[in-house]
């Protein structure tokens, strides 16, 4: 007898968000549950539930779903709870950070609500790697608990993640795995042989207008757009020749910068505004995909960024790499692979992080070889959700209900 369909729902992932990192999770989680149910050879259906940013999907295809999430679909009974109960299994990814009450507490509502109706529904519930707090508040702390002991496969992306889920208490077992994303798939280009070296930037919108308030928020340490500035002057002025690649990994549209400038927190127009400035530097395109971004970035030479999955893209595609951290999430996952090159903008001095960058550049060959190291790692830990996630897929939906 023929293994039935199987349903697969996925909250807290998007198909169409501007920030590119979050793509990159679908995309590449997408691109898992596509290899295991190849294996068991299942017929597969991937319903997203993705909120209403103008952009249009990154996925398409015959067996993706995309359904619109808003306030009413959630608490309507023929919206959030009935695709919940028409569902096999539900992955939750946590927009690969969210999981925390330091974001504010409606986005953690929100997470709360979805969790809870995919309980209540009593689908088989998946947690996929994700960084895992931190909790602030006693209420909040209680209640992701409540909800990750209800949690049928718990994964994580790091070892501080691991361990945080530990101190709270939590029984259900927990993988530690890496971020999917060292999974997105892009192509590999031929590099331009003009006799220049490609040195890319990520510039964060974000750190740029001092966080989301302006007041500094987020607690770093260094003049984030005086860093940025130093990092440029030094790489036009080297004596090697370099180019300067500014690399946006959030990308808003017009329509929003024109309307709501005092929200953007967009890569790209941070960017233009330095290239004003800078008029040597090449602004890359306004992509549309996070594989096109990573496609790019893999034709560059060496890297540094603010957005964590700009990072991934350079250090999963082979080119040395810098994170510039802004939380414990870039520790958390490059330190739990082994890879120790991540600056920290928020304890480090603006000469200590000048330092490491020059450092890292002058030795890129030995960045790549610490990367390959740390790349086998990462991937042998993401094999480990593939296996588990496989298992629960291979069982889950026998029975439709």
């Amino acid at each position: 007898m023929a293994n039935p369909p199987l349903n697969v729902c996925l909250i807290m992932h998007s198909t169409r968000s501007f920030n590119l990192g979050v793509g990159a999770l679908t995309v590449a989680e997408v691109e898992i549950l596509h290899g295991i149910a190849y294996d068991l050879e299942r017929e597969l259906t991937i319903t997203i539930l993705d909120w209403r940013d103008a952009r249009a999907p990154y996925l398409q295809g015959s067996d993706i779903c995309i359904l619109p999430l808003d306030g009413r679909f959630l608490i309507r009974p023929t919206g959030f709870y009935r695709t919940m109960r028409q569902a096999d299994l539900v992955i939750d990814i946590g927009a690969g950070d969210s999981f925390a009450d330091i974001y504010g507490g409606k986005r953690l509502a929100w997470i709360f609500a979805m969790k809870l109706l995919a309980w209540v529904a009593r689908t088989p519930m998946v947690m996929a790697p994700q960084t895992v707090g931190p909790f602030v508040k006693p209420l909040s702390k209680r209640l992701a608990s409540f909800m990750m002991n209800r949690t049928t496969l718990l994964a994580t992306r790091d070892r501080l993640s691991t361990e945080y889920v530990q101190q709270m208490g939590v029984k259900t077992k927990v993988i530690e795995a890496s971020d999917v994303a060292l999974r997105l798939p892009y192509e590999k280009p031929d590099k331009e042989k003009n006799g220049r070296i490609k040195v890319g930037l990520n510039v964060s919108g974000l750190l740029m207008r001092g966080g989301y308030t302006g007041q500094n928020e987020l607690g770093l340490m260094v003049d984030y757009a005086a860093l940025v500035h130093d990092i440029i002057r030094f790489f036009l002025d080297h004596p090697d020749g370099c180019e300067v690649h500014l690399v946006s990994h959030v990308i808003g549209d017009q329509l929003m910068v024109s309307t709501h400038p005092e929200q953007i927190e967009d890569d790209y127009h941070a960017s233009k505004h330095l290239a004003e400035e800078f008029s040597q530097v090449i602004v890359a395109p306004m992509f549309q995909t996070p594989s096109e971004v990573k496609t790019y970035i893999a034709g560059l030479d060496f890297f540094m960024g603010a957005r964590m999955h700009a990072c991934i893209a350079a250090f999963s595609s082979g080119v040395p790499v810098v994170p510039m951290a802004y939380s414990r999430k870039f520790e958390g996952l490059f330190g739990s692979i082994g890879y120790t090159r991540t600056v920290d903008c928020t304890s480090e001095t603006h000469e200590a992080i000048m330092q490491k960058i020059v450092a890292g550049y002058e030795n890129r060959s030995a960045l790549l070889q610490e990367q390959d190291v740390a790349m086998t790692e990462g991937r042998s830990k993401l094999d480990r959700y593939v296996r588990e996630l496989s298992a629960l897929m291979q069982t889950v939906g026998k029975t439709r209900r």
